[in-house]
């Protein structure tokens, strides 16, 4: 996953892929309870975690735990993006998350660079 090798000074690739194990472990949990919440944009069909605060996501992009999750298999993952996308009227575009279309406030904005 792109998201490990995003290392910090002085940091393994090991020490990164517990970091980010960590990070969406984390996610998946507040996603459970209720803390976090996926947002699909309706104009470009990017996704976007509101709730998920920069401590907790231990520099993880969106997009790329969007692509975790969705390569988790994970049903309860499913019912909150199958929501996301009805409230959006729209599915997650994969050419929004393969050209970077992301969100720095929860989806509330959404920018290509």
């Amino acid at each position: 996953m792109a998201c490990d090798t995003r290392l910090k000074p002085r940091q393994t690739i090991q020490e990164r892929a517990r970091e980010v194990r960590a990070a969406m472990e984390r996610l998946a949990a507040a996603l459970r309870q209720g803390r976090v919440q996926v947002i699909v944009d309706r104009a470009s069909g990017a996704v976007a975690f509101t709730g998920w605060d920069d401590t907790s996501r231990d520099g993880i992009t969106d997009a790329c735990a969007y692509r975790a999750l969705a390569r988790s298999g994970s049903p309860l993952f499913q019912q909150l993006l199958a929501r996301a996308q009805q409230m959006a009227g729209r599915t997650v575009d994969p050419r929004a998350i393969a050209q970077g279309v992301h969100s720095h406030d929860g989806g509330k904005s959404w920018h290509t660079h």
